[in-house]
């Protein structure tokens, strides 16, 4: 026959009253703060790869983008600045797969600020999808034509 078991296997009560009735060890986020937290990493990611473009390929274009990227991320951080990537020296061939790279991670951030209702991060994650999109699209013109 089955007997229940008459004391606690625990000291702080059974797994049932614990669940239910106390607080728990850890803090827990709202949906809002973990959409903030995804957001400020796509855009932090996506910071990165820009940084690593602007070596091989500096433009006026870049610079900005990586500007308003970095302003996005300090202020889905609460003021705190990301860490930036040195210019990198990547060679041509490699230029392609860093766009497609950035064109992957604003497509990401993008569905995050649109779930999360941020104009301001949505509109600039859809920028540099098409900027990405544009300079992926040149490079195969350029390849096919030559």
């Amino acid at each position: 026959m089955y007997e229940p078991n008459r004391a606690p296997s625990s000291p702080k009560g059974s797994v049932h009253s614990t669940m239910a009735g106390t607080t728990p060890d850890f803090p827990h986020r709202s949906r809002e703060e973990e959409l903030d937290i995804q957001l400020a990493g796509h855009l932090s990611a996506l910071l990165a790869v820009t940084d690593e473009l602007r070596g091989p390929a500096p433009s006026a274009d870049l610079d900005g983008a990586a500007a308003r990227l970095a302003q996005q991320v300090t202020r889905l951080r609460g003021g705190r600045t990301p860490a930036r990537a040195a210019a990198s020296t990547a060679r041509e061939p490699r230029l392609s797969a860093l766009h497609q790279r950035a064109h992957s991670l604003a497509g990401r951030a993008l569905l995050v600020a649109a779930s999360r209702a941020d104009t301001t991060a949505a509109i600039l994650a859809a920028e540099r999808m098409e900027a990405h999109a544009a300079a992926l699209a040149e490079e195969q013109e350029l390849s096919t034509a030559g």
